[in-house]
């Protein structure tokens, strides 16, 4: 299990995009990919316009799927994480630019002027409930044919003696 934990890890760490799956009320959906940081495994920031389809779709239902994956892996050698997650207006912008401007170029970096109300974008976070991973098809661990996912949980730390 902690080596299938590593991949949640890993891919929230190297990739910078996620694709972020949103509905709105009358239950239409909507992915769009967004530049992101994880502050862990559990939580993801991101900013975007308030008025964006998928933020207006946040704004009426909260709950999310978010898939994260290397768009370069060559074929047959893909991983993905699967999220099911809870997403709004971040509680704590300025951990939410931290967390981003870390992994932006110096000329990239946003401040507080570029957030709501003075600027166009607002802080979001996802809080992760479960965590799911792709198993591709022949994976000799399991007995699948085709892609598949499983769900994946934090091993538990073992107490010191």
């Amino acid at each position: 299990m902690t080596e299938m934990w590593e991949v949640v890890s890993r891919l929230l760490t190297d990739s910078r995009y996620l694709v972020l799956a949103t509905a709105d009320r009358q239950g239409r959906p909507w992915a769009t990919p967004v530049f992101f940081a994880a502050r862990d495994e559990d939580r993801l920031v991101w900013v975007s316009a308030p008025d964006s389809r998928h933020s207006r779709n946040l704004a009426e239902r909260p709950d999310v799927a978010i898939t994260v994956f290397d768009s370069h892996a060559p074929i047959g050698g893909a991983e993905a994480l699967y999220l099911e997650a809870a997403a709004g207006p971040a509680d704590d912008f300025v951990e939410a630019l931290t967390m981003l401007n870390a992994r932006l170029p110096a000329d990239k970096e946003l401040s507080g002027d570029d957030l709501a109300p003075s600027g166009p974008l607002l802080a979001y976070s996802a809080d992760v409930r479960r965590h799911f991973i792709l198993i591709r098809g022949g994976d000799p661990r399991f007995d699948n044919v085709t892609d598949a996912r499983t769900r994946v949980t934090r091993p538990s730390r073992k107490a010191p003696q």
